[in-house]
């Protein structure tokens, strides 16, 4: 019974000797699981709340309740805007973190725009209205591989790193549904037409997948003179969007399809003053 006895042998009472590098690499993994900071954590956190924002997103507009799907967006929006930035300030920034990120992304700005809009109007443009639905889900999950296998390029100059390679996916998701925020706001119908709303959302796919340069924030610095002004006109349209929200929403969104083609100048602009050094064989 002895001689049974040694030999029935626990993963956990096996010597480490015994249990060969694939026992010590599972250990090595556990410690760092038990002693994960929450500052590697919290970030994440932010990206699973962008991904229930976009999710319900989706049960609002099965309910007809079209404002709350807008504002869920926002919400989701608002959320991806901070976890990245963030991660960074706790030092939190993990390859899991950028994947998951993608992924609730994919969510909240391909297919929670794509189905709001389909419940909303496309559904009466028939399989035409699906597919450009689709098309814009599509073309979201494709900018965001793209992006993925982008980051870390060393070949882009410094200067290129302050503009995105195509709109971004929140911005994307705003072209999509900006016909639904016009409605609310004006009540026309005009702006529900399954017509214009196809317009919006294949120009929100083209763009999406374009190599078209946009203004990117991320890398951004301000002045110190310029910090307090900064301050009230983030606090002013904070305001706005609380007293009214369908107006502020739509302003920001023509605003910004607006900055586009100076985007598209100042990259132009920089690209011919820097002009790429000769590759060597």
């Amino acid at each position: 019974m002895a001689e049974d006895d040694d030999n029935d042998l626990t993963d956990d009472d096996a010597p480490r000797r015994l249990r060969g590098p694939l026992g010590r690499a599972r250990d090595g993994a556990a410690r760092r699981l038990k002693s994960l900071s929450f500052n590697r954590i919290f970030p994440n956190v932010l990206t699973m709340m962008a991904a229930c924002a976009g999710l319900t997103a989706i049960r609002y507009a099965i309910n007809d309740q079209w404002d709350r799907a807008i504002i869920a967006l926002v919400a989701a929006a608002m959320l991806d805007g901070v976890d990245g930035r963030v991660a960074r300030m706790l030092r939190g920034t993990t390859k899991f973190g950028a994947e998951l990120d993608s992924l609730a992304d994919a969510i909240s700005f391909g297919v929670a725009p794509a189905m709001i809009m389909y419940l909303w109007a496309m559904n009466a443009a028939g399989s035409i209205g699906w597919a450009l639905c689709l098309l814009h889900a599509v073309c979201c999950v494709l900018r965001l591989a793209r992006f993925n296998t982008m980051i870390g390029e060393p070949d882009l100059p410094h200067w290129a790193h302050n503009y995105f390679t195509g709109v971004p996916s929140p911005f994307g998701g705003g072209i999509a549904v900006l016909p639904l925020i016009l409605w609310l706001q004006t009540g026309e119908d005009f702006f529900a037409k399954p017509v214009v709303v196809g317009a919006f959302l294949l120009c929100s796919s083209l763009l999406m997948v374009s190599q078209v340069p946009v203004y990117s924030g991320k890398h951004m610095r301000l002045k110190p003179h310029w910090v307090v002004p900064m301050m009230v006109a983030i606090g002013a349209v904070t305001a706005f969007l609380v007293t009214e929200p369908w107006a502020t929403l739509s302003i920001l969104g023509i605003g910004l399809l607006g900055t586009i083609p100076f985007s598209v100048m100042s990259f132009r602009r920089l690209k011919a003053g820097h002009p790429a050094p000769a590759s060597h064989p």
